[in-house]
């Protein structure tokens, strides 16, 4: 019986392919782009999870070429930022070292996949060449106004000593680390992510993603309507603002809370509040937003002062409460306790008054002893909007406060502008001068790049400034503009710099007159088919879409939107059921299983393990399987080889079945069934091989064990 060496059949087809490649561009052929999202070249290299997108990335791509396209399907990393930072710290080495180590042993697994990358495309967000144009950007976006310095409170993670921005903080955790996330008042440089908001929300219905992922950058957006409403400070000439999307509920508002990062938190504090308030800001400032936003005991001080509710006179006391996020709406709102859940529990606690304002049918409600939260009912105690349906008032509402002066109707979102700068050395220097005489200006284009600084201590410093700070000959330089003394920016990018834009280059890698050409341009982009995981949702795909609605907007590609289709694909977990990782011990590791059994195994394994887009456990049962039908694929093979068998009509009518089932199964994107089905017609064709043999063309069908179908 013949032996399946996949070890001599593999390394003859993959030394084959590198010297006749099957994607060859003649000028003729539609393109097809097919991108994989780049990973971090972290220390542990890739496990069998990883592999799982890689894997079915490329079967995409091998399909698309035999429906006659010529695909793009390039490779690169994400090697900036703080996972390569980290890593590096982790064993004491410098990250230009440890990074380039990490990229050499990952680029190594990745070609044990037998993928059909174009490493002629290859680009790595380190290299002076590509990030000479992430800082281009950069600079476009600073003379249109969309990068700017300000200071105020940000996420910081104590851990990775670093600030946030809100999309890296996850259930108030730090997104790289888990640490949870406190607040530090930096100067930052931001993005006004914010200014692309509609354009965001609305362009959703024109892609061709999940469901889900839309919906997320949907509810992260936060598009809401409402009125920002003026309470005067009594006895002052402040004014708070407060947006409401329930200005209906206005006469219900009792008491007003403001977070303790407000501008406003310390002067409101009378004096014999001064002290209570000050310590209530201090203790706040040490608790991750997780805890203020889960803790079931509500906390807050009094500061001594009111504001004054517009609409009927009324003094309304001022709280601070470490519920009310800075980041949110304006830091400041007005509180209904009959009619919010949060604010009853408050006011219960701190006896503050309850005045109900809708009621159903009209009737009022004795000894409230819950908020009432139906958004349903006629208003109650609310002066001349008495009988009002509530439903209808919440419409009318805002253009009423609006009409009498005391704010104005407005659109609110939930999304803030990006916090861009990072205080690390790993990253991309910002490539702005400040000056005392011109204020902050851009590094001029034709001295881009800025390169990083090679430097023995990298460490992060923990103050609130980057190691770029304490390097003088650096930092000291003259102003473009006066030429007179000035100082670099020590703040560098954050990891996402690089790849929200990094699918642009791949089409045009080598060009150092242009970001992108645009010829490259139209000729093959945009991706077409981008595949990754869910949990980008809100950050890399979010910036992407930010950063290619900029560069259509100044004239650099003529589409507003980068990815075309987007598929998520599902982890691949330990067989504990857990997610891979270390510190479990459930990590599976390529290598040994493409040793033992072969790349075509692991790779058919990757696929048949359940439906692409869904979790799955791993299962060495699993590849064993594989690894036997393969076996049985190879007999039959070199059975029949040398048959020259003439196909009959059983045969023709398999064929043609195996085709068309497999191609519908190609199509929908099952790609598991698509295994389930070679392995179908695989048991279809032993059987039938044992009357009169099988046909080439028959078995050239079965085209799928990309290694073993040359040996036809």
């Amino acid at each position: 019986m013949a032996q399946y060496n996949h070890s001599a059949i593999e390394k003859k087809w993959k030394k084959r392919w590198e010297e006749h490649p099957i994607n060859v561009d003649d000028g003729k052929k539609p393109k097809y782009y097919c991108l994989d999202m780049f990973p971090y070249p972290s220390g542990s290299g890739l496990h069998v999870g990883h592999w799982r997108g890689y894997v079915i990335s490329d079967v995409w791509s091998r399909y698309q070429v035999l429906k006659g396209n010529y695909v793009i399907h390039p490779m690169g990393w994400d090697a900036f930022g703080l996972p390569a930072e980290n890593y590096a710290i982790k064993m004491g080495v410098h990250p230009a070292k440890s990074t380039a180590e990490n990229v050499s042993n990952i680029k190594r697994q990745i070609n044990e996949i037998a993928a059909i990358y174009d490493w002629d495309r290859e680009v790595n967000t380190t290299d002076p060449k590509f990030y000479k144009w992430t800082q281009w950007i950069f600079v476009q976006m600073f003379k249109k106004g969309l990068a700017y310095e300000k200071e105020f409170p940000i996420n910081w993670c104590p851990s990775c000593k670093t600030g946030l921005a809100n999309e890296e903080v996850v259930d108030g955790k730090c997104e790289r680390c888990g640490t949870p996330v406190t607040k530090k008042n930096l100067r930052q440089w931001m993005l006004r992510i914010t200014k692309y908001a509609d354009r965001l929300l609305n362009d959703l219905d024109k892609l061709d993603w999940p469901e889900k992922v839309k919906k997320m950058q949907s509810d992260w957006i936060g598009k809401s309507y409402g009125a920002e409403v003026n309470f005067k400070v009594d006895g002052s000439d402040d004014n708070i603002v407060v947006y409401t999307t329930r200005p209906d509920t206005l006469y219900g508002a009792t008491f007003m809370v403001l977070s303790p990062e407000h501008e406003l938190a310390k002067k409101l504090a009378t004096d014999d509040q001064r002290e209570a308030v000050e310590k209530y800001i201090f203790d706040s400032s040490m608790k991750s937003n997780v805890d203020r936003m889960q803790s079931k005991e509500k906390t807050g001080v009094f500061t001594g002062s009111y504001a004054i509710n517009p609409l009927n006179g009324a003094k309304t006391p001022i709280w601070l409460s470490d519920y009310v996020l800075a980041d949110y709406g304006t830091g400041a709102i007005m509180c209904v306790p009959a009619h919010d859940d949060r604010d009853f529990d408050f006011a219960k606690k701190f006896d503050l008054p309850i005045v109900q304002v809708i009621a159903k049918d009209g009737k009022e409600i004795e000894n409230m002893t819950e908020a009432y939260t139906d958004a349903v009912g006629t208003m109650i105690n609310s002066g001349d909007w008495n009988g009002m349906e509530s439903a209808k008032l919440k419409l009318e509402a805002p253009q009423m406060i609006e009409e009498k002066g005391y704010g104005k109707k407005t659109t609110n979102y939930k999304l803030r502008d990006w916090v861009f700068s990072r205080q690390r050395y790993w990253g991309e220097p910002i490539p702005i001068v400040h000056c005392p005489c011109c204020g902050n200006v851009a590094v001029p284009e034709d001295q881009l790049p800025l390169e990083l600084p090679k430097v023995e201590s990298y460490q992060p410093t923990g103050t609130g400034e980057s190691p770029l700070a304490a390097i003088d000959e650096w930092v000291n330089t003259t102003c473009p503009v006066c030429g007179g003394p000035a100082k670099r920016e020590t703040n560098t990018m954050p990891q996402w710099a690089g790849s929200s834009w990094y699918f642009l280059r791949y089409v045009d890698p080598h060009n150092d007159k242009e970001l992108v050409s645009k010829e490259m341009a139209d000729k093959y982009l945009p991706v077409d088919m981008y595949i990754g995981g869910v949990e980008h949702a809100v950050l890399h795909l979010l910036y992407s879409r930010f950063y290619t609605k900029f560069l259509h907007d100044i004239g650099v590609v003529d589409f507003d939107e980068p990815f075309t289709k987007l598929f998520n694909q599902g982890m691949i977990n330990g067989s504990d059921g857990q997610k891979m990782s270390k510190s479990k011990g459930n990590v599976v590791s390529p290598d040994d299983l493409v040793r033992d059994y072969g790349c075509d195994a692991l790779r058919m394994y990757e696929l048949f393990v359940g439906p692409p887009e869904l979790d799955a456990d791993w299962d060495d049962r699993g590849i064993e399987g594989v690894s036997r039908f393969l076996n049985k694929f190879y007999k039959l093979v070199m059975d029949n080889k040398d048959k020259n068998v003439e196909a009959d009509r059983e045969l023709l009518r398999v064929r043609a079945n195996l085709i068309s089932d497999i191609e519908q199964r190609f199509n929908s994107f099952s790609l598991n069934t698509v295994i389930a089905g070679f392995m179908e017609y695989n048991n279809k064709l032993n059987e039938l091989s044992k009357k009169n043999g099988v046909d080439k063309e028959t078995l050239k069908a079965l085209l799928y064990c990309l290694h073993l179908l040359h040996l036809i």
